[in-house]
């Protein structure tokens, strides 16, 4: 039986993702987030800032490679995952890394807001689209495959 290892966490692009494809052809997205904390002390709030790795696979990965950019704020659901290995000193060392499993985009801020209908549809309720969600989308859009699965358009 698995062990719970979830984890849902929120915050702002650090870089522009990088993506890359495994040998067998499979596309996998790398992220930076950073995500803030504010808690009060006496002389007033803190701000504390911790930044995570994220990797999202498959059609996720390539969805979050075309919308993600530098500041764009994205809350992700998903799963730790500890790579092990041994430095050339013999060493050992360990990254964790955030799976993504779902990824949701925050709108877009723009200093320029349009006050036009555009400005109002660009910046609609977020639509779901598999393990994606993202304002650009429409409602009526159908759901694509779980993340790591062969995925097929329905709409």
């Amino acid at each position: 039986m698995n062990n719970l290892n979830s984890i849902l966490i929120e915050g702002n692009l650090v870089k522009d993702p990088i993506l890359r494809s495994t040998t067998k052809g499979t596309q996998v997205c790398s992220m930076s987030l950073a995500s803030n904390r504010f808690y009060k002390q006496e002389s007033g709030y803190e701000k504390e800032v911790s930044f995570f790795d994220v990797e999202t696979w498959s059609r996720l990965a390539e969805l979050c490679y075309n919308k993600c950019k530098k500041g764009r704020g994205v809350r992700v659901v998903g799963r730790l995952k500890q790579a092990r290995w041994s430095d050339p000193d013999g060493k050992p060392r360990s990254k964790v890394t955030i799976v993504a499993e779902h990824v949701e985009f925050r709108p877009n801020l723009k200093k320029d807001q349009k006050t036009d209908a555009s400005a109002a549809a660009e910046n609609a309720p977020s639509a779901y689209v598999g393990n994606l969600v993202d304002e650009d989308f429409g409602e009526n859009e159908e759901t694509l495959a779980m993340a790591g699965k062969e995925l097929e358009a329905v709409f």
